[in-house]
């Protein structure tokens, strides 16, 4: 399932017919990613439940998507789209149906051979309402005072997520993703916990990202995919082989410079060495070039899939050519030094979908250089010997 989003589409892809979760502290950014998702996926219809929502993030769908052009079929995003609206004034046993409303709509165009994305906001607001209508029939409660049944329900409602083929002999999806507000940005809580134990793609959002503005606020750390293997097969088909180990050598370089920067803050950057501030380097151009992506960017709101992949192709070669020079004995400091990186966290709203050319051309100019600043180096070292 393509959404447009590079760290979900490239980092923790989800397949048509999966269960994903948004976990994530108020204030985070669930519901903008959510409504991304809700834009920009290649579904043929979009089910997006608001379930004890606050009315004017439901008024905004409402007056914004029927102004937005569906990138697949070149009409109104409205066109295509159904909203549950379930808002937090309503009565708690509306809210508890309302997950329910949305799942049988979306299992009824399922067997008309649709593909159907339905997007839950919130998953926690329903296991609120279903807390308290437990308590009124005076049902035990158990942990934080949900009933006995939380994790059956949950488990109940991400199953009826699948891929089928209908008696016409047609293929067509559900794909459930739901929204978690954990108090407080406590995912031990139950409702986080179990439905981590269900779903198969986890987006865990991170306050400490949102507070530094980087969204979409997705955690490389805790987020995880158990569809990697299967993806990886579309992209060797539709986009480029080397998908699988660029994604996993962008993870691993995001992995080795957190461990980098908790020594940077402890003993200060000079206990580092030259190639390991250029993994620091490296791993924060991936976060700015890549990871970063602006919602209301009208270039960059939208990422296809080979724009994905050549921008973090693009940063990694860069990232190589500057690894090799270091073990040639460059200093550091000339390459961080290099106007390369202010263009690079650029060409994201600059290229569009349709002409990636210019990441091609940029790829040129670096190259030149690099090559230059090896050939200098090696001419001041054989003078020198």
């Amino acid at each position: 399932m393509i959404t447009g989003q590079r760290i979900l589409d490239t980092f923790f892809p989800m397949l048509k017919g999966g269960k994903a979760a948004v976990p994530g502290p108020f204030g985070a950014g669930k519901t903008i990613v959510q409504q991304q998702i809700a834009r920009w996926a290649n579904a043929d219809i979009v089910l997006y439940v608001g379930c004890g929502e606050r009315g004017n993030e439901l008024v905004e769908i409402l007056q914004s998507f029927p102004e937005l052009i569906d990138p697949y079929s070149g009409r109104s995003l409205m066109e295509r789209t159904f909203l549950v609206a379930n808002t937090s004034n309503m009565p708690v046993v509306a809210r508890e149906a309302s997950i329910y409303v949305g799942v049988s709509m979306a299992e009824y165009y399922r067997d008309q051979g649709y593909d159907v994305v339905m997007v839950a906001d919130s998953t926690s607001r329903w296991a609120e309402a279903l807390r308290e209508v437990a308590g009124r029939l005076g049902q035990m409660p158990v942990e934080e005072g949900y009933p006995a049944y939380l994790a059956s329900r949950l488990a109940a409602f991400y199953e009826r997520a699948g891929s089928v083929e209908t008696l016409a002999g047609k293929p067509g999806s559900v794909s459930l993703i739901g929204a978690v507000s954990p108090p407080g940005g406590d995912f031990s809580e139950p409702v986080t916990s179990h439905t981590k134990e269900i779903i198969r793609t986890f987006w865990a959002l991170s306050k400490p990202l949102a507070d530094a503005r980087h969204y979409p606020a997705v955690s490389w750390l805790e987020s995880f995919t158990d569809y990697s293997a299967r993806a990886a097969q579309w992209w060797a088909e539709n986009v480029s082989p080397k998908w699988s180990s660029r994604r996993q050598q962008a993870l691993a370089l995001l992995a080795e410079a957190d461990e980098l920067e908790r020594i940077v803050n402890l003993v200060g950057p000079e206990a580092l060495s030259s190639s390991q501030r250029w993994v620091l380097e490296s791993a924060g151009l991936i976060k700015e070039a890549v990871l970063q992506q602006s919602a209301l960017d009208p270039v960059d709101s939208y990422c296809s899939p080979q724009k994905q992949f050549q921008l973090l192709d693009l940063v990694l070669k860069f990232h190589d050519g500057g690894s090799h020079l270091i073990e040639l004995g460059v200093p550091v400091e000339q390459l961080i030094e290099l106007e390369f990186s202010g263009a690079l966290k650029r060409l994201k709203s600059t290229v569009t979908n349709d002409d990636l050319t210019p990441l091609a051309e940029f790829e040129e100019k670096f190259e030149k250089v690099f090559s230059a600043i090896r050939i200098e180096h090696q001419g001041d070292r054989e003078a020198v010997s």
